[in-house]
């Protein structure tokens, strides 16, 4: 049985996020300005956390602010990152490069809803969603290879973490702790897979609508999972939320504009 901390980032921003043009897989931008300060502020907030285990999007706007995150950060420059495409955004086919209004126009044309709509060529939810659980699948078998030793006692329903609006929530007595580094539209479909699917513990007075609403540029989210083997088979026995979508190191940035 082993229990680690997933710390999840969305990248920062790119000149396509504040046109507000889609960008999927196939445009791959670099950081903006503004993206480069949103990630610095990041890494500086993460800066006294150790991560053992980097995993981050091959695409070029996640690797650039996982290289900032690291590069702030004390006790973690020399770890690892592992680029994993499993970690790409979600594809949006046709919609690529074009205004995020031109999606939902076409979403409305076909009847449905922006959010459950795939335009041709892009990817659904459900491939998405499949993405992420291929991810956690590697990711459990890595965390136990790697940190084995570090076995631990599984935290019981009682055990709440203590949240005081620190970087380290949740991450204080957990030694092994990884760092995600992905996408918007894929933060959300993992978000929503990890609370409706696997039946995520929720901090008290945390609302649905916080939990799924759409994850701000270095917006960052952690998760505690305790895994362990039945047989050959890596599950997960429990997974308590600590903060979806914490957005504090950007004031900084907003008072710096």
């Amino acid at each position: 049985m082993l229990t680690f901390a997933l710390t999840i980032v969305r990248h920062g921003e790119t000149q396509y996020n504040r046109d507000k043009l889609l960008q999927g897989q196939g445009i791959d931008t670099p950081l903006s300005d503004t993206g480069h300060q949103q990630a610095a502020a990041a890494g500086r907030y993460l800066k006294d956390l150790h991560f053992t285990n980097v995993f981050v999007s091959n695409l070029q706007r996640a690797i650039q602010t996982a290289e900032i995150i690291l590069g702030n950060n004390l006790h973690s420059s020399a770890t690892e990152m592992i680029l994993d495409p499993l970690l790409r955004e979600r594809g949006f086919g046709v919609a690529e490069g074009r205004p995020k209004e031109h999606l939902k126009n076409m979403a409305n044309a076909a009847g449905q809803s922006c959010r459950d709509y795939t335009p041709p060529g892009g990817e659904t939810l459900e491939q998405v969603k499949t993405r992420f659980k291929m991810f956690l699948k590697s990711l459990f078998q890595r965390m136990l290879e790697e940190h084995g030793s570090a076995l631990s006692s599984a935290p019981s329903e009682a055990d709440q973490p203590v949240i005081a609006g620190l970087a380290d929530d949740g991450a204080q007595n957990v030694p092994v702790h990884a760092l995600m580094v992905s996408h918007g539209a894929f933060i959300r479909i993992s978000v929503r897979h990890l609370v409706e699917d696997l039946q995520c513990c929720l901090p008290a007075g945390l609302k649905m609508n916080q939990v799924f609403s759409p994850c701000p540029n270095t917006g960052i989210s952690r998760f505690i999972f305790t895994i362990h083997r039945e047989e050959s088979v890596l599950r997960a026995t429990r997974i308590q939320g600590v903060f979806i979508n914490r957005k504090d190191h950007l004031e900084e940035v907003k008072n710096s504009d």
